[in-house]
């Protein structure tokens, strides 16, 4: 029996049409061309395209040097990009804006990549709200040679039973680095003195001042159950640290560097206790 009078048969495709579809299919299939200022960003050694803000801290504090940076996509805005910046003993971030026809990095623009990688080579000093100077000096590099030698497998056993994919929970404490001066009140004598702090994971370290090596005290901020703006000092730009058996008063030379370390002090007790109720539902289940 026929089609129907007046109904569509099946329609078949010519050998051209045919040829010209699958054209036009592995054309979608092939990547796109990368932009030409990817193409420029990813011709330079040191641009570490997608690298988070955790794998760049840890990259510069393990195998980094004072003045060590490298330069990655920020996950901000497609216009941005950050200025990864190794310090004494910690790592700072920096924003670097493309406008579409320009780059604009701290208080100057360049007018291309290649102005700004030229500003880089002459090893620029920059310095934020906190005072601290770095002079940019050593590009990181995106690939580093390392051996292939693998180790072999001798002892293989479980040490656990009954337990399920659900109970591996990747975990790893941030870095959240920073450091700078701060003025810090004494215990018994009430008096201020300017000490170096640096924060590094759950510690915040305090010295005589940036060349020393030997700490006076390292605070354990597991221990910490706040941290606030005090205003019983009076002293401007003032906040403490609450401690069970001692509350820290310390003082920054502006309000927005006080800011900073509260932001990234409370971020830090935010994170030590979401660990904890982590750990502590895992060990429930």
């Amino acid at each position: 029996m026929g089609p129907a009078r007046g109904g569509a048969g099946p329609h078949f495709l010519s050998p051209a049409e045919a040829a010209e579809q699958l054209r036009i299919m592995a054309q979608l299939r092939e990547p796109r061309p990368a932009a030409p200022l990817e193409r420029e960003l990813m011709a330079l050694g040191w641009y570490h395209d997608n690298l988070t803000r955790h794998a760049a801290e840890a990259l510069l504090l393990s195998n980094g040097q004072d003045g060590s940076y490298l330069l990655r996509k920020s996950n901000e805005r497609e216009d941005l990009y950050s200025l990864s910046v190794r310090g004494k003993d910690s790592v700072k971030h920096f924003h670097v804006e493309h406008t579409g026809t320009s780059f604009k990095f701290g208080f100057n623009e360049f007018s291309s990549l290649k102005e700004l990688v030229m500003h880089f080579a002459n090893q620029p000093l920059i310095g934020s709200e906190t005072g601290t100077l770095i002079v940019l000096k050593h590009p990181y590099p995106r690939e580093v040679e390392e051996p292939s030698i693998y180790e072999s497998v001798r002892v293989h056993t479980a040490m656990q039973t009954g337990r399920t994919e659900s109970d591996l929970v990747p975990n790893a404490p941030s870095l959240g680095t920073k450091e700078g001066y701060l003025i810090k009140q004494g215990k018994i004598v009430k008096n201020w003195k300017t000490r170096w702090f640096t924060l590094h994971r759950n510690e915040l370290k305090y010295f005589k001042d940036q060349t020393a090596t030997e700490p006076i005290r390292a605070l354990d901020l597991t221990e910490c159950s706040a941290v606030q703006f005090d205003y019983s000092q009076e002293r401007v730009n003032c906040f403490c640290l609450v401690f069970p058996l001692r509350t820290y008063y310390l003082c920054a030379k502006t309000g927005i560097e006080a800011d900073e370390w509260i932001k990234i002090l409370r971020w830090k007790l935010s994170q030590i206790r979401k660990q904890l109720e982590e750990r502590n539902a895992t060990l429930s289940s």
